[in-house]
């Protein structure tokens, strides 16, 4: 069976809204991701993803959890980690050119909007939660 890794990053902002990404060919929003390149640590590939797909320099603050899936028969693992933008966004400078858009979202606009994983939604809100009782 074929395999995938990759890393996501879960970025909050200081207004208590979350960083998302919307590709081209979807309608559904998700946190910054991709794939782990030959070499590359999970946190390498999260902070390199979220530069790219964002334009927003990160660092990693923790690591969250691996979510383990088979989509289409390649079995799919990828590190979810909590992340801390440094500075201003330089714009999106996506290489594989498929994220349409980038935006912060507020926990009002997350539970409307649509999602490209709906079984994201949990960890994103639990994460809300806890930064606000820091």
């Amino acid at each position: 069976m074929k395999s995938w890794s990759g890393s996501a990053g879960i970025c909050i902002n200081e207004q208590m809204e979350i960083l998302m990404v919307k590709s081209y060919e979807s309608e559904g929003w998700a946190v910054p991701s991709g794939g782990i390149e030959e070499g590359e640590s999970p946190e390498e590939c999260c902070v390199r993803e979220v530069k790219e797909e964002t334009g927003y320099d990160v660092k990693v603050i923790e690591r969250l959890k691996v979510k383990e899936t088979t989509i289409h028969d390649i079995q799919v693992k990828t590190y979810y980690f909590r992340v801390e933008k440094i500075g201003e966004s330089s714009g999106i400078n996506d290489p594989d050119e498929i994220i349409a858009e980038a935006d912060w979202k507020s926990v009002s606009e997350l539970i409307t909007i649509s999602h490209a994983y709906p079984e994201d939604l949990g960890l994103i809100l639990e994460q809300l939660k806890q930064q606000e009782q820091n």
